[in-house]
């Protein structure tokens, strides 16, 4: 009678398609740090194109997938893995001035494929566009300034304002997202489910 009740459980099932998919986008995030980082400003927070990758999640797979994307991703980089970009690790980066950011991926792309589901099957691109901002940069951005204000000796106001060097780069990422996900779910409808 053991294995009838054993049975009767709930049991989590991801699919081999959407567990491929989450390990393509664990690794596109990795490979979105092999071209390293730049720091600037007075924050020591690099610029890296790693986000883009995160927005690229959420846009595309969705908030379920794209979370465990950059679940797995940080997982891999929390046992010790450097595939941070300029090889850090991720317990490295959670010791530094950026583990607000680090942290902020997962709200960020949770929000992104969330709202991203409410707009398809169209996906207009301007809604895609506000929709990227919002996760792939201010939500990561907010918890990006929290990590500073306890990860640094930096005020509310410089904590904040040190963003600014990174929103350049921040706000191309987010239209490359835009139009990488109008393309795909244009060409795959129904990529993203509930």
């Amino acid at each position: 009678m053991e294995g009838v009740e054993d049975s009767r459980r709930p049991r989590l099932r991801v699919p081999a398609r959407d567990m491929a998919r989450i390990a393509v986008f664990a690794a596109l995030i990795a490979a979105l740090g092999l071209p390293g980082a730049i720091t600037v400003g007075f924050s020591g927070v690099p610029i890296t194109l790693q986000t883009l990758g995160v927005m690229l999640a959420g846009a595309v797979l969705g908030w379920r997938n794209g979370t465990a994307a950059v679940l797995v991703f940080l997982a891999l980089t929390m046992i010790g893995l450097p595939l941070l970009s300029g090889g850090r690790t991720g317990l490295t980066a959670l010791a530094g001035p950026s583990a607000g950011y680090l942290i902020g991926w997962v709200p960020g792309v949770f929000v992104i494929g969330l709202l991203t589901a409410r707009i398809l099957p169209k996906y207009p691109i301007a809604l895609g566009l506000l929709i990227n901002a919002l996760g792939g940069i201010g939500v990561i951005y907010l918890f990006g300034t929290l990590g500073l204000l306890v990860r640094t000796d930096l005020g509310v106001w410089a904590a904040i304002t040190s963003n600014g060097p990174l929103l350049p780069g921040d706000i191309a990422k987010v239209v490359v997202a835009a139009v990488v996900a109008k393309g795909v779910h244009r060409a795959y409808p129904g990529l993203i489910r509930g």
